[in-house]
């Protein structure tokens, strides 16, 4: 993506020029194509000739004095279609001896064409005007490229660092001062920065915005196209740019550079930056650092639906991100994915009211199982939620199940879906891990075999109590006889001090064995 010296639009205005001091004193007023006044201007001509439209190239704002035009009319209205053609700014008439007043001819066509038209009511030396406006177009240019040179290195710089995308989101906010979205090709939101507060109010209603904006730059929206090798899979979006058109461009088209070069050099799709999005979104709901209600923005311009809903917060064990979207898709369920920390993914529904939120979880968990071929695939829930605000709280409850059975012998006989009331004991111990009591308790009642280090005898010990101290069956996963398992009990016993058919003793070292597991996790 280049950008070319003659591609940068000057930053006056048909209306700002004739706001300048030097054209003020010679009373300009006018007389026709006052609703085209914003026109930019890309430069300042003098001309007399009457086929002056064969020299222009557009966006000229031509001043004339008429001497060539005075008395024929055809001339006069020939001279403004020219002008028109060449798709010119604006044409300025120095009243004077040629017209004392303004033509009339000219004044309807330049209405007609809609081509605004100012007259001079005072003597002004031509030279004046085009050298202040032509000085003022030429530091616009050398700012505009200046500040266009400055942000590609910084990006580069960035980029080379290997700084994630919001990094260069950041700093692209920061030279534009306005919101900046970045999104695929249907509108949906794959990064923002700026302003939280004007990001939001930018987000609240995102694709109607966007739709409606459409490929126009006004208002200050300025957008970049992001794609290459001539597929477009995105764009970026300066949103409510306060500066000329011209610089929001080159800082659009910098900005579009790099990000196109950011997810090269990643070998990322674009897809992955969907990923990040629902990431960035599902980890400050679990964390509850930023309310539910200033994240519903977000989540809505992420293609989330949120209004009437139910949703339906999981998390899932050792599951592919990837493989967790297909599926989502392959059943026709709306929902983000996100991979959290230590191997769990969070999976958030959103349902319509009327369908169960239960039986479609199930069967989601079970597909996953199914796709996966992984019969101890761990999908833990917790009840649907039919208002965002309770959504943190959801996913908080659901990865909290999914931590009280992420060792695989917890597993074993669990449902496909599994919820707050499945894991009882296991559950309040991982919430208790933490506290220096639990933790003496759990050292004092396994001293015996902590500090012989065998592994193996841990293992017989959690799998026997997992099993409900059922000899054939932990005899059986560990592939040893009934007398060897017998042996390894006894030593068991023997190194802990207690009767392990006893209920209570037994009970005693199944929750110490659980507030350890719980602490190495």
């Amino acid at each position: 993506m280049t950008t070319t010296w003659d591609s940068l639009e000057p930053a006056l205005s048909v209306r700002q020029v004739l706001t300048l001091e030097r054209v003020l004193a010679g009373e300009p007023e006018v007389v026709a194509g006052a609703s085209h006044l914003d026109r930019p201007v890309r430069w300042v001509h003098v001309a007399e000739a009457a086929d002056v439209g064969v020299m222009l190239s557009g966006g000229e704002m031509v001043l004339t004095t008429g001497v060539l035009l005075a008395g024929d009319e055809d001339k006069q209205a020939e001279y403004v279609r020219s002008l028109h053609r060449a798709e010119a700014a604006a044409v300025v008439l120095g009243l004077g001896r040629a017209f004392p007043s303004p033509p009339d001819v000219m004044r309807r066509a330049a209405e007609r064409c809609g081509l605004p038209m100012v007259v001079l009511h005072r003597p002004f030396p031509f030279a004046e005007l085009t050298e202040e406006v032509q000085s003022r177009l030429v530091r616009r240019k050398f700012a505009a490229v200046s500040l266009s040179e400055a942000v590609r290195t910084e990006l580069t710089a960035l980029i080379t660092a290997g700084a994630p995308l919001q990094r260069l989101l950041d700093e692209v906010a920061r030279h534009s001062a306005c919101p900046v979205v970045v999104t695929n090709l249907a509108h949906r939101v794959l990064g923002t920065a700026g302003e939280r507060p004007a990001v939001d109010d930018v987000l609240r209603d995102w694709e109607r915005i966007a739709r409606q904006a459409g490929g126009t730059e006004g208002d200050g929206w300025i957008r970049a196209e992001l794609g290459g090798r001539g597929e477009r899979w995105g764009r970026i979006v300066l949103c409510g740019y306060r500066g000329d058109t011209a610089t929001g461009r080159l800082l659009a088209d910098r900005a579009a550079e790099a990000l196109v070069l950011h997810r090269m050099l990643g070998g990322g799709a674009a897809c992955s930056w969907e990923e990040q999005s629902a990431q960035s979104l599902l980890t400050d709901l679990v964390s509850g650092v930023v309310p539910a209600r200033q994240l519903l923005p977000r989540a809505r311009a992420a293609g989330l639906p949120v209004n009437r809903r139910t949703f339906v917060p999981l998390v899932v064990r050792d599951g592919d991100p990837t493989r967790l979207e297909r599926l989502l898709r392959l059943l026709g369920l709306s929902g983000l994915v996100a991979e959290l920390a230590d191997g769990a993914t969070a999976v958030l529904l959103s349902l319509p009211r009327d369908q169960d939120a239960d039986a479609l979880a199930a069967h989601f968990a079970t597909r996953l199982r199914t796709e996966s071929g992984r019969d101890r695939t761990v999908v833990a829930a917790a009840d649907p939620r039919v208002a965002w605000d309770d959504v943190p709280t959801g996913l908080r409850e659901a990865q909290h199940v999914a931590d009280a059975v992420a060792d695989s012998s917890a597993a074993l006989d669990l449902p496909p879906v599994v919820r707050l009331k499945d894991v009882h004991l296991r559950g309040l111990i991982r919430l208790l891990r933490d506290d220096p009591h639990v933790q003496s308790f759990a050292e004092r009642e396994l001293d015996g075999l902590l500090r012989a280090t065998d592994e193996d005898l841990l293992s017989v010990l959690r799998t026997y109590l997992a099993t409900g101290r059922n000899k054939s069956r932990t005899a059986q996963l560990h592939h040893v006889s009934r007398p060897a398992l017998y042996r390894r009990l006894e030593a068991i016993q023997g190194r802990l001090g207690v009767d392990l058919d006893d209920f209570e003793q037994a009970a005693s070292v199944h929750i110490a064995l659980l507030a350890h597991d719980a602490q190495q996790q």
